[in-house]
């Protein structure tokens, strides 16, 4: 697996991350615009048959530098793919270097001959140009930007300033809904434990991972095997562990719903109409196997230990436009408790799941929040009096063209609590061994909690400003496995 430079990511589904900040819209440009198409000798696809809504799907291969470009305002601006390639990206100054690339040829083409400082060549960018590209060089999470200034020619390409833009200068009036697959190998690993393995199975036999793990299609399963903290003064036979494994296969799911009023856009001065409806989330089936055993030193707050991050970045091909989208999982394991119950629990869970935000004229931005699970116990025991939970879990964050719009944190897990008393009595000065009674009961629960936030950067499809993070509620589920006395 490649490995990933680290990068500052936003906190949890909350960080703007499922979408791009609220940006400025593009401007109507300037009246040469609608002379020079967005890209003259590319076979583009027309999006003019706005009846019809946009295919949803995953970017082939061959589209993993796709660029589109739209010029709002323009006639016969509307969005269409083209042979501009985004060479270059700064990310500090916003300045990026766009080539060309030649009939024919899959690199890109330099001008040769540089043209004087604010001028455009023929059939390259021009001011106003909206820009979507896959990940570029300098753009990992690929871009999506508006041409402010063309700064000049370079050997590399064309040199411009850039702004950030909405989704809304792209889609315009279009619809467009789809769920797609991630590919299990695309996730770049980094494993946070000595004992972390990573498996995934794709078409064609295609496997990854320990041999004989069993890995269903389209799905990548990350397995686990740890020593915790004992609890103080446990018996060296009561030595805790966690082990299992988390096996998902996540979709992501993407709506654009044009048509909304000029009136809701009216304060951001867009001229596009924005939408209508939005949706942005993940989903996808989970399968889980875990379990513990001992008596670990749980404290009372929950303590979270990380044992995996997976990162991708999917391209969905919306039309003629690549939307891409950044795709984050944490693996973890977290436990609380007293540190005095000795438990030895093992617990298959297996069902769907579906977070995200969900965006009506009406009601705004509002939270989407599933699960169905089923689970069955492998084995159940307790001993002595006290309390464990412990979950392993994973939370994914969704965003767009890098910033964070979701996240969601789905934490299946298991709670074990005994009562009782042990009473000693021993005749007296009989000299003989004490008499000991035990009597209590025990119960062993399974359950999940599916919880998140939606950010502000959800705006990024051009819809109003989220003004604060919306919470997406807890779903808490909680069912018995099994109960016993002693």
């Amino acid at each position: 697996m490649r490995k990933r430079p680290s990068r500052a990511l936003v906190p949890a589904l909350a960080a703007s991350a499922l979408f791009l900040a609220a940006g400025c819209s593009a401007d109507p440009g300037q009246s040469s615009a609608a002379a020079r198409t967005p890209d003259a000798g590319a076979s583009a696809t027309s999006t003019a048959n706005s009846d019809q809504p946009l295919a949803v799907a995953a970017a082939p291969a061959a589209a993993a530098t796709s660029t589109a470009v739209a010029r709002p305002g323009a006639a016969g601006g509307k969005a269409r793919k083209t042979s501009l390639k985004v060479k270059s990206y700064d990310s500090h100054t916003r300045r990026a270097v766009i080539s060309t690339v030649a009939k024919g040829t899959s690199s890109p083409s330099p001008t040769g001959t540089p043209t004087p400082a604010g001028t455009t060549a023929p059939g390259r960018t021009a001011v106003g140009d909206v820009i979507a590209s896959a990940p570029a060089p300098g753009a990992p999470d690929g871009l999506l930007a508006k041409v402010t200034k063309v700064i000049g020619e370079t050997a590399d390409g064309t040199e411009v300033q850039t702004a950030p833009t909405t989704l809304d200068t792209l889609l315009g009036d279009d619809d467009a809904k789809g769920t797609v697959p991630v590919d299990p190998a695309s996730f770049d690993v980094e494993r946070l434990l000595p004992d972390v393995k990573v498996s995934w199975a794709k078409t064609g036999d295609i496997h990854s991972g320990p041999e004989g793990t069993k890995v269903p299609l389209g799905s990548l399963r990350v397995d686990v095997a740890t020593k915790v903290a004992t609890a103080e003064g446990a018996p060296a036979s009561a030595d805790a562990s966690v082990s299992g494994f988390v096996q998902v296969k996540p979709e992501v799911d993407f709506s654009y719903g044009g048509g909304a009023s000029t009136a809701s856009t009216a304060s951001t001065g867009s001229t596009a109409s924005g939408p209508g409806a939005a949706y942005l989330g993940i989903s996808g089936d989970w399968t889980s196997q875990w379990a513990l055993k001992g008596r670990a030193g749980a404290t009372a707050k929950p303590v979270r230990l990380p044992f995996a991050k997976l990162h991708a970045d999917p391209v969905l091909q919306v039309g003629p436009i690549p939307v891409v989208v950044n795709l984050d999982l944490t693996c973890y394991f977290e436990i609380s408790g007293d540190g005095r119950v000795t438990v030895d629990v093992e617990q298959d869970l297996k069902g769907d799941f579906k977070a995200g935000g969900t965006f009506g004229t009406a009601a705004g931005w509002t939270p989407v929040n599933e699960s169905h699970m089923d689970s069955s116990p492998v084995r159940t025991s307790v001993t002595t009096a006290g309390s464990v939970k412990a979950a392993l879990g994973a939370q994914a964050t969704v965003g767009l063209y890098g910033a964070v719009g979701v996240t969601a944190d789905l934490a299946p897990y298991l709670r074990g609590e005994a009562a009782g008393t042990v009473t000693a009595t021993t005749p007296a000065g009989s000299g003989t061994k004490s008499d000991v009674a035990a009597s209590g009961s025990w119960a062993l629960y399974g359950g999940l909690d599916l919880s998140g936030t939606l950010q502000i950067q959800l705006a990024i499809f051009g819809t109003p400003v989220i003004q604060h993070a919306i919470p997406l509620g807890t779903l808490h589920r909680e069912w018995k496995l099994a109960d016993g006395k002693m």
